[in-house]
């Protein structure tokens, strides 16, 4: 998909360009994951990635959202990335990369240092973006569930 036909938005949980993004996102964290998806879906108040604290972002291509992610606040110069998705008709076409760089331009502009995000041990395409994109991989989590989460890390700047 070339650059010209991408439309950055920025929008709030509610707006109707968010609802494709959420629904895919639980539909892969279902199939990934069975029903914790729910619990992590609903774990965030979609206020948190509003201004001036957070943000959200979706690409558009002909007024339809192919890949979108948001931010929130995570520290005092630090925020956390959520949310983060592409189409899967849109895949393996740089969207990813491109969100990336959007919202960390985004995070950036609202005086965060650092990005942090966390991903599940089902997602070997997110490991490898974001190592791929300069994120740096610190030691694991492990929930009280016994899941291991994969975290990243990346200084802004």
């Amino acid at each position: 998909m070339s650059a010209p036909d991408l439309v950055v938005q920025r929008i709030g949980l509610a707006d109707p360009l968010a609802a494709p993004l959420l629904a895919g996102l639980t539909h892969e964290y279902r199939v990934r994951y069975g029903a914790g998806a729910d619990r992590e879906m609903s774990a965030y108040d979609g206020s948190e990635f509003d201004p001036p604290d957070g943000g959200f972002l979706v690409l558009t291509s002909a007024g339809m959202t192919v890949a979108g992610g948001g931010f929130r606040r995570h520290g005092p110069d630090s925020a956390e990335l959520k949310r983060v998705w592409t189409s899967p008709a849109h895949r393996r076409t740089g969207l990813a990369r491109r969100l990336l760089a959007e919202l960390e331009a985004e995070a950036a502009g609202r005086g965060y240092r650092s990005l942090f995000l966390v991903t599940g041990p089902r997602q070997p395409e997110a490991h490898r973006l974001y190592a791929a994109t300069g994120y740096d991989q610190l030691p694991d989590e492990l929930t009280p569930e016994g899941q291991v989460l994969s975290r990243f890390a990346k200084t802004l700047g």
